[in-house]
């Protein structure tokens, strides 16, 4: 569905996706000055940021209505940590921090806009980025009839705005405050799950990133020289308790859970990636990261799986989890395939229950100890020591089963080679031979 032209909207009503941040406060200004009867929608995913402040600015900017949602437990349990329990990892390192959020916040826009009568919503995602497209196709798999109006595939608010520069000019203009500045050229997205780092003196993939850059975690270097033991309890692949081996603290419940493993494992410099990407609208960009308590999570899950997965299931599995990172990447969470590979997510998980122990040091994660009342592991069967019902003659006739095809392809390639040889040079053929 395109978007209708600015100046001819009436006064529409529209929800918009509000952040409080120097791009949605210069939209929704921008937006009522187009004639936009425009309500702010914060979507609270547990960023670091005061929401009883952006709420009172974008009052004060004109939105006749405000609407604070708070989202934090609703990502952990039904976002979070069924991505988890998929080792959903886009291109073998990004934790999705961004993009599994969105979803959720799409969401409950498309409910409020329902709520309040609205045909139209709004968001301040670019054109080059990702967010427009996770944002869009989750409000039309919602709402099929929604309009969506983008201010930056708008040729009149592009014509205004060029960039960074033109917002922060505009913003100072109309005396909006902002804490975006030129002297911060970069931009950032925090939740509950991650902090990410893009864009400015970031685009030049072959700069380190600055120290001053990272806020969630402590530098690896600086973190403390005594490493920090938990025992990680899981129910059919979720996490339900975590317990300081050190202090015996004990936590439950999904969100004090996470907050408790984000804390942790920001003070032992955990969850830090600096990697080039491939966006879903082809372009590659560079992103850093800060994801504590979800690479926490990852690892400990993964390891109980090597005890308590069937091997072959393990195999589908991760390739549907490759799949199923790049649907929550791209923007498809509601999708018809999406919600085919979550129901076999599901039934991959209903053994994984048990407890795993994990070091935090240094920025590192290891785990050190398992048990699973499902565990496929026999100490017998495994033992170098014991026989335990394995008789290690068999072993010869399985070793020369599989042989039989390796055998068969190494015949074929030496024929062709003799074959070759043969039509190049008859002396090269029989030394072939």
């Amino acid at each position: 569905m395109t978007q209708k032209a600015s100046a001819d909207n009436g006064k529409q009503k529209v929800i918009l996706a509000y952040s409080g941040g120097l791009d949605t406060s210069v939209i929704l200004v921008w937006l009522i000055e187009q004639g936009w009867d425009v309500i702010a929608y914060i979507a609270d995913v547990g960023q670091d940021e005061d929401l009883a402040a952006a709420e009172r600015k974008a009052l004060t900017l004109g939105a006749t209505k405000v609407f604070v949602e708070d989202l934090k437990a609703e990502l952990v349990t039904d976002y979070i940590f069924p991505m988890i329990s998929a080792n959903a990892i886009y291109e073998g390192r990004y934790l999705l921090g961004t993009a599994v959020a969105r979803p959720l916040i799409a969401k409950r826009q498309i409910e409020i806009a329902q709520r309040e009568g609205a045909t139209w919503v709004s968001h301040g995602a670019t054109g080059k980025g990702n967010d427009q497209v996770r944002f869009e196709l989750a409000y039309y798999a919602l709402a099929p009839d929604i309009k969506v109006f983008a201010p930056w595939k708008d040729a009149t608010f592009l014509a205004a705005f060029r960039g960074r520069t033109d917002l922060i000019n505009y913003a100072q203009a109309k005396g909006i405050e902002i804490k975006s500045s030129l002297a911060k050229p970069y931009s950032e997205d925090d939740n509950l799950l991650h902090i990410s780092h893009e864009a400015g003196i970031l685009e030049d993939p072959g700069l380190a990133a600055p120290p001053e850059v990272y806020s969630r975690t402590i530098a690896p270097e600086l973190a403390p020289d005594t490493a920090a033991l938990l025992r990680i309890d899981f129910t059919d692949g979720l996490p339900t308790k975590v317990t300081n081996v050190d202090t015996g603290f004990e936590v439950t419940g999904a969100l004090p859970l996470f907050t408790y493993l984000n804390a942790v494992g920001a003070a032992h410099g955990v969850g830090r990636v600096d990697m080039v990407e491939n966006r879903f609208v082809g372009v590659k960009s560079r992103g850093v990261y800060e994801t504590p308590g979800g690479t926490i999570l990852l690892a400990a899950h993964r390891d109980l799986e090597g005890l308590a997965m069937d091997r072959e299931v393990m195999c589908l599995r991760d390739m549907l989890a490759a799949k199923l990172s790049e649907l929550i990447y791209n923007g498809f969470w509601f999708s018809p395939e999406m919600d085919f590979l979550m129901s076999a997510i599901h039934k991959s998980q209903e053994l994984i229950d048990g407890q795993v122990t994990v070091k935090l040091y240094k920025g590192g994660v290891w785990p050190l100890a398992r048990t699973s009342p499902s565990s496929l592991y026999d100490q017998e069967l495994s033992s170098m020591d014991q026989g335990g019902g394995y008789d290690q003659m068999d072993a010869a006739g399985f070793i020369r089963i599989n042989a039989i095809r390796l055998k068969a392809h190494n015949a074929i390639c030496r024929k062709r080679a003799a074959q070759a040889a043969a039509a190049a040079s008859p002396t090269a053929a029989a030394a072939v031979s």
